[in-house]
Order: structure tokens, then C-alpha cells, then sequence
């Protein structure tokens, strides 16, 4: 626990579709914050356009109108390289473009008039920076730190990058904690009684994860005992499954194939996703589709989507048996299955958990949508120090195996999977060939048997070996998970203490310090830049209804002549003539002048209209207001 930690301190779900942040409040209790539009997630969509960022919902309300420079889903990407199979096939299904550099995923975007080139943790920033303002709006005051949750089969270099978009939204990140592992903490945190085994079943929009943890309620301690999971399998996957099926429908009932057309795809998506929801609660809907002209009607039952789904719903059990294998525990030693994500809602979905623990009910107590940023919250009080009273002890394990390439491409392991973290492990090597003065340390995650089936996480070379023959240099390499999951490697020659430490980062195309530094101070540019339109918008509107009350107060005001009357009337056509052509140039200070000089202008009027009839805004029909003689009259009186 950092009881040094200055600030407020919030839980995030950084989520592929969605997202959710969530506050430990001073009273012990856990607020869901809810963000501008009054939603409790925040879709987590990004839209650049030619003079504003959209972030949430409005992203998401103008996403088809914005094709090409709304991004989504950018999380399948984050920490990934270019080249993998599986954001190949991800690219197929994006409207917006993602190019290579460096052999990492980049989202390309028309902005400000320019094209621009951001990292997708650059984009989860964004949506990370967003949360953390609605956040201080609730709380009133900064927020400096953040427990950051993911996927519990994210690899370190996906952590990393979480890690660093944090850090860009203007975050301290005390802990980037798993998903199941902060879902079992919403679930088990007031729980009183005996140790039980629980199950998280997380299946969100865009990953999927099981852990096994046992909780002793007594003592605040969550023990993960093994997790697994799928980080491409999710709520987006039956939707593009669902929108394939619409597309073919769509093409033999009209005739029009639409397959291979951006936008009415992404339509075709927004109509599956929606009818995916519809069948969680009904068993038949349908489904109205148009394109150039031609509609059609498509009936939809929910044994059909179960159908076209099938193969996706299977694939949820793999890692369920993978999990209670890897704990050596037994389907009947598992005390509660707790559903969590958005996608667990689906029922065949849990139909076959329910099946696969032999008709075992399942615990859907905690909110699947909210329960992740609950438990990130709560930890974060911890780590904080924000609630003494809290006394957490939380043992996680590393979701993959970590070691080092030998002689042939042989996968050596050095931490194995499930292993707790944090943790260190230490291994000897020796020197392959006669008077080799320098190794090179290849560092691998994965649990293939040769390194070439593995990711590759980096390398370094360790030199100043005396030269000796084969086998008598003694080489020890020590790796250390800490407690994020985040991996560091040391190597050392034994006998002259020649030795090289690095932590697992820039091989993998995360960005360097300088980099990273570049990018804060281009996302608070960015960050201020959103504000201004804002205030500028502001401002506009304000000055539009000055202008508006003014013209009805023409012909409420008692004591105007004629002339003052077209006077106005001018000022308004020339005012509303200036915020069409002019204002859109003008900063948010510009075009608040702008209005203050248009209000002098009335305010001659109105005090002059004031002094010839000592009353004002009376209509025939209404009861005369009483009026003080020295106070001058000001636009609301007039609205």
C-alpha cells in the first residue's frame, strides 16, 4: 500500500467496446460515475474530425456519418505487431485505415486538416483522458492515479502499452490488475464466511478470460489460482459473425452485395449488435436493412444466432477446462461461477457453462457491465491508503510462460505459468562455443516447445566474457515479473560480474521516454485544444440566444420608438451575420468580445427605452412589473 500516494485515485475498465470508471467515495462506498450523457460505460470510440475530437457517445452517434476517421476496437490492437494473424484479419473488419510502421498497428486519420498517424495506446488514451475529466467533475477535485484493468491473458508487451496510455492521459498508474481479478474482488469484498473457490467468467466486447481464485472473505485475500482465456474472442466476434449472415441475407433477398462496401457494412454491424441485445432477452426479432434504395426485412430467431455462433460459443469452454487443469481443482470443487462482461448475457452462452458444471446455477449478482471498475476501485483505495480500514492482500499469477532461446530454437522456460507474481527466478547457462566473449539473450513468452511458435518479447547481448573454452563461462539470467506482470531480465557472467539489465520494452516497439514525453505533451495540446472548441461552442450558443431574446424583445419592450426598433433589428441581423461568417475564426475569448460588444450596443437602447417609459417587457395583457428607476435593464429581462 502507497500511503504517500497524492490525489484521488480512480478504478478504470478500459474495455474494447466499452469502457467504465468508478470511484472509492470517502463514505466507503463504491460510485459508478456516470459521464456527460449520463451513462454509467462510455463506448470506447474516438472521432477526429476537421475541427473537434469526439470522444464516447457523441463518437459513437456520428461513427457511420464518420466512417473512415471514427476509431473503435482499438484495444485488439493495443501492444500487438502488425504482422500477427490476428490483427490482419481485425484490419478487415475496420472502417477506418491501420497501416505498418515498424511492424506496429497504426491507426491513419484525416485531423485538423492533416493526416495523422496515432499508436492505438495513443487512441486508448484518449478515451483514458476522457474518463479521468469526468471522474474530476464528479469528485471536484484532480485526478492523479489510477488502477488500470486488462484482459488476465494480455502479454507484457499489451500491458506495457496500457501502462503507457495511462501515463499520455496524464495518469500515475498504480496497478494494472486483471480483469477476473477485479471482478471477484465486486463479488467477494463484503462476503463474511469460509474460503470458497469461485470462477470469473469475463467475456466482454473484445477478450475473454477465466481465473480460478479462492477468497477467504475473513481476511481480504484474493488468491488467483490459475487463469486462461482468449484475447481475441468476444461481443465483437459474434457481431461480425451475425453481420456476415445479415450481408448474404441482404444479398439474396435484393440482389445487392454489400460485402465489400465499407459503410453499408458498418451499418449491417450497427444492425446486428443491436439485434444480438434484442435476442439476449427475446427469441425472435428482425432485422430492417436498406442500401441504395432497395429494403428488405430479415426475421431473426435466437436459435439461428446460436447457430451462426456455434463455433464461437465453443470456444468459450477450452479455456474453462485449461483453468481448472492448470489448479488441479475438479468441476465440483468450484463454489460459484460469477458472470462478468457484457457478452455473458448471452443465454446459450450460459446454457453451456451451466451444462459444463453439471447444472451448477450461476451467480449473476454483480452488474457484468460495471463489476470490473468496481474492484479496480476498491484496490485503488487500497494502494492509495484513501481507506484505511481496508486491509487487501491480492496474489496474482503470470497468465504465460516466460525464458530464453538455447542452442537449435529451443524454447527454455524460466517462469512458468501460474507461476504467483510477483516473483524472480534464476537460471544457469553456459557459454556454446571456445573463447566466446559475448552471449546474446533472446527473451520469449508462450508455451510451444520452439521459440519460433512464440512471441518474441526482445533480446539483448551481454559482452565482456573472458575467453574460455566452451561450457566454462557461467552465464546467470534472472527474470523478475513484478507485480504489474511487466517483465525485467538480467544476465550475469559469473566469475567477473560482468552484467546487463534491461526491462522488456523498446525491442517490442513500445515507445521510448522521449517518445513518450512527446506524446503527453501532444495529448495535453490536444487536451486543450478540445477545450477551447468547446468553450468556443459555448460561447456561440450563448451569443445566438442573446441574439434571439433581443429580437423578442422588440416587441415586448414599452418605450422604444420605431427607430430603436430597427436599430435593433439591425444589430441583430449584423450579429447573427457575424457568428455565420465570421465567428468559426474567432477563439472562444474572440466571440465572447464579440457578444459583449453587441450587448453594449443594446444596452444603449434598452437604458433609453427605459428612460422614456420607465417600464418594460409589458405586454397589454400582463401585470405591470415594478421596476427599480436606477437599475438598467439586462437581456434576461427581455426573454
Amino acid at each position: 500500500m502507497s500511503k504517500n500516494v497524492s490525489g484521488a485515485t480512480i478504478g478504470i475498465d478500459l474495455g474494447t467496446t466499452n469502457s467504465c470508471v468508478a470511484y472509492y467515495s470517502d463514505t466507503g462506498e463504491v460510485i459508478i460515475i456516470a459521464n456527460d450523457q449520463g451513462n454509467r460505460t462510455t463506448p470506447s470510440y474516438v472521432t477526429y474530425t476537421d475541427d473537434e475530437r469526439l470522444v464516447g457517445d457523441s463518437s459513437k452517434n456520428v461513427s457511420v456519418e464518420h466512417l473512415e476517421t471514427t476509431v473503435y476496437d482499438v484495444k485488439r490492437f493495443i501492444g500487438r505487431k502488425f504482422n500477427d494473424h490476428d490483427v490482419q484479419e481485425d484490419i478487415k473488419q475496420m472502417a477506418y485505415k491501420v497501416v505498418d510502421k515498424g511492424n506496429q498497428p497504426v491507426v491513419k486519420v484525416k485531423y485538423m486538416g492533416k493526416d495523422h498517424y496515432f499508436r492505438p495506446e495513443e487512441v486508448s488514451s484518449v478515451i483514458l483522458s476522457y474518463l479521468k475529466t469526468i471522474a474530476e467533475n464528479f469528485i471536484g477535485k484532480e485526478v492523479k492515479n489510477a488502477v488500470i484493468t486488462v484482459p488476465a491473458y494480455f502479454n507484457d508487451s499489451q500491458r506495457q502499452a496500457t501502462k503507457d496510455a495511462g501515463r499520455v492521459a496524464g495518469l500515475n498508474v498504480l496497478r494494472i490488475i486483471n480483469e477476473p481479478t477485479a471482478a471477484a474482488m465486486a463479488y467477494g469484498l463484503d462476503k463474511k464466511g469460509s474460503d470458497c473457490n469461485v470462477l470469473v467468467f469475463d467475456l466482454g466486447g473484445g477478450t475473454f478470460d477465466v481465473s480460478l481464485l479462492n477468497i477467504s472473505s475473513d481476511e481480504n485475500m484474493f488468491h488467483v489460482l490459475a487463469t486462461a482465456g482468449d484475447t481475441h474472442l468476444g461481443g465483437e466476434d459474434f457481431d461480425n459473425a451475425l453481420a456476415k449472415h445479415l450481408a448474404q441475407e441482404y444479398h439474396k433477398r435484393t440482389g445487392i452485395d454489400v460485402r465489400n462496401e465499407p459503410r453499408a457494412m458498418r451499418q449491417i454491424k450497427v444492425a446486428a449488435e443491436q439485434a444480438k441485445r434484442t435476442l439476449s432477452a427475446a427469441s425472435q426479432t428482425t432485422v430492417n436493412l436498406s442500401h441504395v434504395g432497395k429494403s428488405c426485412t430479415i426475421p431473426l430467431s435466437r436459435a439461428k444466432f446460436n447457430a451462426i455462433c456455434a463455433d464461437l460459443f465453443k470456444r468459450c469452454l477450452k479455456p474453462v477446462n485449461k483453468v481448472l487443469k492448470d489448479s488441479g481443482k475438479a468441476i465440483g470443487d468450484v463454489d460459484e461461477i460469477v458472470m462478468v462482461g457484457g457478452s455473458s448475457r448471452i443465454p446459450k452462452v450460459q446454457e453451456l457453462i451451466k451444462d459444463y458444471f453439471a447444472g451448477k446455477p450461476l451467480n449473476l449478482t454483480v452488474n457484468p457491465d460495471e463489476a470490473v471498475a468496481y474492484g479496480a476501485a476498491v484496490h485503488g483505495a487500497f494502494l492509495s491508503g484513501q481507506n484505511r480500514d481496508l486491509d487487501i492482500l491480492l496474489v496474482d499469477v503470470a497468465p504465460l510462460t516466460l525464458g530464453v532461446e538455447t542452442i537449435g530454437g529451443i524454447m527454455d522456460p524460466i517462469i512458468p505459468r501460474q507461476k504467483t507474481v510477483p516473483c524472480k527466478e534464476t537460471k544457469k547457462y553456459f557459454t556454446a562455443k571456445d573463447n566466446q566473449t559475448a552471449v546474446l539473450i533472446q527473451v520469449y513468452e508462450g508455451e510451444r516447445k520452439m521459440t519460433a511458435d512464440n512471441n518474441k518479447l526482445g533480446e539483448f547481448e551481454l559482452s565482456g566474457i573472458p575467453p574460455k573454452p566452451r561450457g566454462m563461462s557461467e552465464i546467470h539470467v534472472t527474470f523478475s515479473l513484478d507485480k504489474d506482470g511487466i517483465l525485467s531480465v538480467n544476465a550475469e557472467e559469473h566469475s567477473t560480474g560482468a552484467a546487463r539489465t534491461i526491462t522488456i520494452t523498446n525491442n517490442k516497439g513500445r515507445l521510448t521516454s522521449e517518445e513518450l514525453e512527446t506524446k503527453i505533451a501532444e495529448a495535453e495540446m490536444y487536451k486543450k485544444q478540445d477545450e477551447e472548441k468547446r468553450n468556443k461552442v459555448k460561447e456561440i450558443n450563448e451569443t445566438e440566444e442573446y441574439l434571439y431574446a433581443v429580437r423578442d424583445s422588440e416587441q415586448k419592450l414599452r418605450g422604444l420608438t420605431e427607430s430603436d426598433r430597427k436599430e435593433l433589428e439591425a444589430i441583430c441581423v449584423e450579429g447573427f451575420e457575424w457568428l455565420t461568417d465570421k465567428a468559426g475564426d474567432c477563439t472562444s475569448e474572440g466571440v465572447r468580445d464579440g457578444r459583449h460588444a453587441l450587448e453594449k450596443r443594446v444596452m444603449v437602447i434598452y437604458n433609453r427605452a427605459n428612460s422614456s417609459a420607465g417600464q418594460y417587457n409589458i405586454h397589454e395583457d400582463q401585470e405591470e412589473p415594478v421596476v427599480d428607476e436606477d437599475e438598467a435593464p439586462t437581456v434576461e429581462d427581455y426573454e
